[in-house]
């Protein structure tokens, strides 16, 4: 599992549908109040993006992702 790699949900786009709960096998998800929420972002597989792909208003980025981000993670 990826220490710095994980989903954040950009909820002004989410519609709520779920599908990324549904979708992973991991655990990394959970439904709070009708809402996803990244729950348990020390079980996302590094370059998964499986969620990603299913969600259809493009909701899900991920922390980890960037040039930017590896960058920083290469000097910790």
């Amino acid at each position: 599992m990826a220490r710095t790699w994980y989903p954040v949900i950009d909820l002004d786009k989410c519609v709520k549908c779920m599908d990324c709960v549904s979708f992973c096998q991991h655990g990394i998800y959970a439904e709070i109040e009708g809402v996803p929420v990244v729950a348990h972002p020390e079980n996302c597989v590094e370059s998964c993006r499986g969620c990603s792909k299913i969600c259809p208003v493009e909701a899900i980025h991920y922390e980890g992702n960037s040039a930017e981000d590896r960058q920083k993670t290469n000097k910790e």
